[in-house]
């Protein structure tokens, strides 16, 4: 498969699953911002926030909101950053919603997303930690 999010949905490519639900899936993010760092995507292709069909749009921001929520819940973040690009800084061409935990002083500012990486089993405890409160 040419998209890497499509060949994620359709379980041709491995990832680290917080969610899967009728309209959209969520991993995390291998080169998160923070640990915790979830992308939501549709299953359906669709590139961009304005190609997605208005039927979906509940289904994905819903699932964003409720992800936001659990970061606070579960990861102990004080917030969280929801971000959408379209086209420009899109790393794949297959809409995907970042949902990011944040914390108060942890160092994002503005645009700036410095990049971490996961250690040994770490990933998978930060989504077996986001499954058991989305499910």
């Amino acid at each position: 498969m040419s998209c890497l999010f499509c060949a994620i949905v359709s379980g041709a490519e491995p990832a680290h699953h917080v969610l899967d639900e009728e309209h959209v899936i969520g991993f995390l993010d291998v080169r998160p911002v923070f640990k915790g760092h979830v992308l939501l995507v549709p299953r359906v292709h669709h590139e961009t926030l304005p190609d997605l069909p208005g039927d979906l749009l509940v289904p994905l921001f819903g699932v964003a909101q409720r992800v936001a929520s659990s970061m606070v819940e579960v990861l102990g973040a004080h917030g969280s950053f929801v971000a959408v690009n379209n086209t420009v800084s899109q790393s794949a061409p297959h809409l995907h919603v970042h949902v990011v935990p944040r914390r108060r002083k942890d160092g994002l500012r503005g645009f700036f997303w410095p990049r971490t990486r996961y250690d040994g089993d770490e990933a998978e405890d930060y989504a077996d930690r986001l499954r058991t409160v989305l499910a």
